[in-house]
């Protein structure tokens, strides 16, 4: 176990009617309110008129950025910047699932630089100060409502990249399970798979003494598989949406990797697919994941290993080492495509015909990796195998 340091100063606000809190934490910070949402799912579903009659009692002054895509785009986060300075914003809502989070994230701090809103995203530029905002979150899976990464999408360049700063940890997250009654099942499905690739992003790593942390890992994966085929028989069940929506903010908001640093290979894999054709964040990772384990399956045989036996209850008569730990990976691709999820990038239409496209925006800094390093022909034997 390495050295670590834990913070997190996002405020959690969990359960049934917490919206309310947007009446004592607006106005910490002050009058003139943007409100960033999605393709209007939030007007349907009545969300909309909620937010917008507690921020009317707050005598707040609301502008407001709709049509966030859901691999969220620069052009839409530079609008939203825009808005920012133009109209002097105070506070930023962002009232949706992780892309809208993600995308609100760039416009707080591109708000507040003079520079290009990519500079941020390709590092070019660190952040030295950023709008203060909160999320209301209708969707269970990037756990974007307590940390502080983004991902946004240069679609004109077909680039796609992760970026983040201690600035853009919101301020405050509501979390009420009602808000995601009305999310479709193939979305629920993506977000059951993200938050499942975040876990198993931490779970490969080479570090030693990590017991507690790999049994953390191990217990929010089980709780997931057994708390997601329940849900997709009911989609309003709130004890089930309750706790898939734990699940997936506990996934990525720091408390499960303290004292190691995962891997995180396959997410980058697939961003540069997705940049290029624009897919479901996770069903690029439901494709790509198992594929990217059996390519790495040699590194660490014993911890692949483990997770079959303690999350996919491979028994140790099944065989060898190596068809226990092929057996898990074989078992978590069964379970996704139970669920619903992809198989194939076929399933999207996609074959080899950009294959040099996607791996170059995949190599685009360089090798990539930390519980296995891959170059140019790692990845094109990743995409290989997906296809």
């Amino acid at each position: 176990m390495q050295n670590f340091t834990f913070w997190n100063p996002t405020a959690l606000h969990f359960g049934k009617g917490q919206l309310e809190q947007l009446k004592t934490e607006i106005p910490k910070y002050g009058n003139k309110v943007l409100v960033v949402y999605g393709g209007g799912s939030i007007k349907r579903n009545g969300l909309y008129e909620q937010v917008m009659t507690l921020l009317g009692e707050l005598n707040a002054e609301v502008f407001e950025l709709a049509g966030v895509e859901p691999n969220p785009r620069l052009t839409t986060a530079e609008k939203g910047a825009q808005i920012c300075k133009d109209h002097a914003i105070d506070f930023i809502l962002a009232v949706g699932g992780g892309s809208v989070i993600d995308c609100t994230k760039l416009i707080s701090a591109a708000a507040k630089y003079e520079g290009a809103a990519w500079d941020i995203v390709t590092r070019k530029h660190i952040p030295t100060a950023a709008i203060p905002f909160g999320t209301v979150l209708t969707i269970a899976a990037t756990g974007s409502e307590m940390n502080s990464g983004s991902v946004i999408t240069n679609w004109e360049t077909n680039e796609k990249y992760g970026w983040g700063h201690p600035l853009v940890f919101p301020k405050f997250s509501i979390l009420d399970p009602v808000n995601t009654f009305s999310l479709p099942l193939n979305q629920t499905v993506y977000g059951i798979v993200d938050m499942m690739s975040h876990t198993l992003e931490h779970y490969f790593h080479h570090d030693k003494n990590t017991d507690f942390q790999d049994r953390m890992c191990e217990g929010l994966l089980n709780t997931v598989m057994e708390t997601a085929p329940k849900l997709l028989e009911d989609l309003e069940n709130y004890d089930n949406r309750a706790t898939i929506m734990y699940t997936g903010t506990m996934a990525l908001n720091g408390i499960l990797n303290m004292g190691y640093r995962g891997d995180w290979g396959s997410h980058n894999l697939e961003h540069a697919v997705s940049a290029v054709y624009d897919i479901p964040h996770g069903g690029g990772l439901a494709i790509l994941f198992p594929h990217w384990m059996e390519h790495n399956l040699h590194l660490n045989v014993e911890r692949f290993k483990k997770l079959a036996m303690r999350v996919f209850d491979v028994p140790t008569t099944f065989g060898t080492d190596e068809e226990i730990a092929q057996e898990g990976i074989r078992k978590l691709r069964a379970f996704w495509t139970s669920i619903g999820a992809p198989s194939r990038l076929a399933d999207y239409e996609i074959d080899d015909s950009k294959m040099d496209l996607m791996v170059d925006r995949a190599m685009a800094r360089g090798d990539f990796g930390v519980f296995a390093k891959l170059n140019a022909q790692d990845t094109k034997e990743i995409y290989t195998a997906s296809l």
